[in-house]
Formats: structure tokens, C-alpha cells, sequence
């Protein structure tokens, strides 16, 4: 071999190798970080998560390292916090300090830090209050809020009966439900359900929650450095995303041409209308990029996890036909077969109450939450944990903890339930958050899931050809969010 090339090749090796060595030294000098296991140049901790069981991962490790540790994404260090009294201290004792939005690789392309749940600072601030007074404005917790979708769900049960008790697949019918009550707040209307238009925009939804609870939405969050240079079903997000902008802008664009402002019809239109009052104000966020991402975010929440929750639901119910009796009791006692239910029915019906909540605890539709961030350097737990470090609060381990719920990992409605029979809250009960960053939506999913759920049931016995374990209903934590198991299901008129 020539000497200059042998000269050539030791140099680039010997550069190489300080390379790896520096990334190294500078990802695993001690920092007084929580403890956790020693990452790896380049890929970090990627050799500790299971392929397709980041969740059950990550809670194997608190039994090594205990409920704060660190890991890797590649070279990044992210704090994971679980259990739910060290959520609790994080998220609420200490909200403040954990207040920022952490990164989301698989979507932060997109979103760049704008819209009102992937934004941090003063920009957060602004649209979150706005969004909060705007939901609360068009109804949320009130009377016409929960007429929506009692109409919804009326018109729900009319669709299925036009099945005529054949076995089908409740996963589009059930989206297009959940997603017309948050349309009726974003776009001031419902969509028919033989509208293509948008079952197409639904089926792109998701599609695109479907990547991002992948094993390749996982790696993609986790080594996003090499995962964004290599081809990939993750690489598909973005271009969904766009397709849902795409839609999303029409809508803009169709508000705009028939805005008054004396009479806003939906949440597009008081947007425009704080634009329009703010377009004077330099350190205003009011602008057309936040409207169409906040959106597509308040679109995406409002839709996905909810509907998810119900199928999660129905699945668990045809498992347990014995608990699906007791609804139908308590349903026909409260409320009988003709009138409509409504919120107010829920403080006079535990069992149906209790079962809501234990379907929420046991589908656990988001056990990482979304990621956190650090405002400033703080001292948490003993530990430091610098400014801008991304931390996972885990709602798994919090709606799994055995100080709080007897079977943790088994479908049992006596957590919510005294020695009466009376309804019982649990403080670990947080599927959707806590603390400052608690889900905006949270009480209009509440009434939702309500009302969905016993109008259903009033009018329906779920059955089924198929025979159901109970590893069919567990949950599959394998990443993001947990998305039930294809099924089928008859919905027998009563």
C-alpha cells in the first residue's frame, strides 16, 4: 500500500476515533444527573428499549434505578420520571419549573415550536389562556357544549342501525363521532359520515397516530439524528401533516371570506378576530401560522385520543359482558329508554362512572405523556438536572401504581368504587396530566366519553364473533400511544 495512503487512512481513523471518544466524554461526563444506565456513543441508550416495548422498557428500568433516572436519546439526556408522587412533585409541587414543552423529533419539523400544545414561553401563555377562554366561550362545561354531542351521538346511533346488526369494524364510525364534536367547535359544523372528503382527512389522522405509536416513531424520537437521514415509514409524518394543513388552510381561508366579527360561529373565527385586534402588537402570537398549527393540534387531541378511548372501551365491554349488564341496569334505572342522557345523570350513576374512569386508567391511550422541559437549572430529588433538559413524566406508571390501585395491570371498575357502591376519586387518576400543562380539553373529553358511552349503551347490546383474551384488551404500550387491536363487534338494537 502506498505510504500516503496508509498515512491518509490512519488520520481519518485516528480522527474518527476522537470523534466517537469526545461524543462520548461530553454525552457521559457526570453532570449529577439521576442515575441510569451508561448510554453509548451515537445511539445512547437505544440497547435498553425492548423493539416495540418502549413503555414496559422504561418501567423495567425504574426497578433498577429507582422512580427519577436518566437515559439517552442518542446524545440528548432525558430525565424519566415515574410513580405517581414523583409526577405529583414534578408536575404540581414544582409545575413552574417543568413548565416547557419538551422535543418531539417525529413532529417538531412540522410544528417548529408553534401552536398552542408544542409552544413554550410567552407565545404558550398567550394561546393557551386564549384557547381555554375560547372553549370555555363556545360552551365547554355549559349547556351547549353537551347538546353538541348529544346530538352527535344521536346521530351516532341512527348511522349504526343502519347496519342493521352486521358485524363491522367501529374505528371509522366512532372518529367520525368524536371528531364532529371538535369540528363543531373548530369549523362551526359537523361533517356527514358518507362525506369522503372527511374520512379521508380522518383515515390521514390516523394514519399518521398510527407512525407515531410505530416502532419507527420510536427510534425516530430516540436517535433522531440518524433516523431523520435514512428512509423509513416515519418519514411519511411530515407529508401527512401537510396534507391535514392543506385541509385545515381551505377552512381558514373559507372563514375569511365570511367573518363577522360581531358573531363569531368557531374557534377560527375568534382567532381571526384577536388577529385582526392585535395586528398592532409586536409581541403578539396571534398570526396565521399559529391558527393553522393550533388548529391541526387542538384537531389532532380533540379526535384521536378520544376516539381511541372509546374503542379501547367497547373492546373491554365485549370481554366482560358481565360488566356491560350491570351499565344496561344502571342506564335503564337512571335514565329509561327514551330520554336523552345528560351530564347531570353521571353524580347519580357510580357503576357507569367508575367504569368511565377505569377504561381511561387501563387503555392509558398516551402512557409517556408528552415530554417536559426544564424553565432553568434546578435542584430536583437531590439531583441537578440542567436548563432545557427534556423530562417524561410517565402516565403509565402513574395510573399503574400499586399504592393506588389494587390490580394495577387488571380491569377492575371497584377502583373508583367504596364499600357502598359509591364513586370514589384517586388522586393518581391523571390521564391527562397535571399541573400546568394538564389537557385543555379535559372537560369536554369528560363529557364526551360520558355521553357517547350511555347513549350507546341505551341503545345497543355489544357482541361479538370473536373469542377475547385478556392480553386482546391490555393495552400495548409499544410507544407514543396505545391504539386498540382490530375488531369487530354487532350492535344489537335493545
Amino acid at each position: 500500500m502506498d505510504v500516503t495512503v496508509f498515512a491518509t487512512l490512519t488520520l481519518i481513523l485516528l480522527i474518527f476515533c476522537m470523534f466517537i471518544y469526545s461524543t462520548w466524554d461530553k454525552m457521559y461526563r457526570p453532570r449529577n444527573l439521576p442515575p441510569g444506565p451508561m448510554p453509548l456513543p451515537v445511539i445512547g441508550s437505544l440497547l435498553e428499549i425492548k423493539s416495540g416495548e418502549l413503555v414496559k422498557s422504561l418501567n423495567q428500568l425504574r426497578e433498577k434505578y429507582g422512580s427519577i433516572y436518566t437515559l439517552y436519546f442518542g446524545s440528548r439526556p432525558v430525565v424519566i420520571l415515574t410513580g405517581y408522587q414523583m409526577v405529583k412533585d414534578a408536575l404540581i409541587d414544582h409545575g413552574e419549573d417543568f413548565s416547557n414543552r419538551g422535543q418531539m423529533p417525529m413532529v417538531d419539523r412540522f410544528f417548529q415550536a408553534h401552536g398552542m400544545i408544542l409552544s413554550n414561553g410567552e407565545r404558550w401563555k398567550q394561546l393557551r389562556r386564549f384557547t381555554l377562554m375560547t372553549l370555555r366561550n363556545f360552551g365547554m362545561g355549559k349547556r351547549s357544549i353537551e347538546e353538541r354531542i348529544q346530538e352527535e351521538a344521536q346521530f351516532l346511533v341512527e348511522e349504526l342501525k343502519t347496519y342493521k346488526q352486521k358485524t363491522i369494524n367501529p374505528t371509522n364510525i366512532l372518529v367520525q363521532a368524536v371528531s364532529n364534536v371538535i369540528c363543531s367547535v373548530v369549523f362551526g359544523s359537523r361533517f356527514e359520515y358518507a362525506n369522503l372528503k372527511f374520512l379521508k382527512l380522518l383515515n390521514i389522522f390516523n394514519e399518521a397516530f398510527q407512525l407515531m405509536s410505530s416502532t419507527w416513531g420510536q427510534l425516530h424520537d430516540m436517535i433522531p439524528e440518524i433516523t431523520t437521514h435514512i428512509p423509513g415509514p416515519h418519514q411519511k409524518i411530515n407529508k401527512l401533516l401537510g396534507e391535514i394543513l392543506v385541509f385545515v388552510t381551505e377552512r381558514v381561508k373559507i372563514n375569511q371570506e365570511t367573518l363577522d366579527p360581531s358573531n363569531p360561529r368557531d374557534f377560527i373565527d375568534c382567532f381571526l378576530i384577536k388577529m385582526s385586534q392585535e395586528k398592532q402588537n409586536p409581541n403578539s402570537e396571534f398570526n396565521s401560522k399559529n391558527l393553522m398549527l393550533s388548529v391541526i393540534q387542538i384537531f389532532f387531541a380533540g379526535t384521536e385520543t378520544i376516539s381511541s378511548t372509546l374503542r379501547h372501551g367497547l373492546l373491554i365491554l365485549l370481554k366482560h359482558p358481565e360488566i356491560e349488564a350491570k351499565l344496561h341496569k344502571e342506564i335503564d334505572k337512571v335514565i329509561g329508554e327514551n330520554r336523552c342522557p345528560n351530564t347531570e345523570d353521571r353524580s347519580k350513576m357510580p357503576y357507569t362512572d367508575a367504569v368511565i374512569h377505569e377504561i381511561q386508567r387501563f387503555s392509558d391511550v398516551l402512557p409517556l405523556n408528552l415530554p417536559h422541559s426544564t424553565v432553568k437549572d434546578i435542584t430536583f430529588h437531590g439531583y441537578t438536572i440542567p436548563k432545557g433538559i427534556d423530562v417524561y413524566p410517565l402516565l403509565y406508571c402513574a395510573l399503574r401504581d400499586p399504592d393506588y390501585f389494587a390490580t394495577p395491570n387488571k380491569f377492575n371498575p371497584d377502583h373508583f368504587l367504596d364499600e357502598n357502591g359509591s364513586f370514589k376519586k384517586e388522586d393518581a387518576f391523571i390521564p391527562f396530566s397535571t399541573g400546568k400543562r394538564v389537557c385543555a380539553g379535559e372537560g369536554l373529553a369528560k363529557m364526551e366519553l360520558f355521553l357517547f358511552l350511555t347513549i350507546i349503551l341505551q341503545n345497543f347490546k355489544l357482541t361479538t364473533k370473536m373469542e377475547l383474551t385478556e392480553a386482546d384488551i391490555s393495552p400495548k404500550m409499544t410507544g407514543f400511544a396505545n391504539v386498540p387491536i382490530p375488531y369487530e363487534l354487532s350492535f344489537v338494537s335493545r
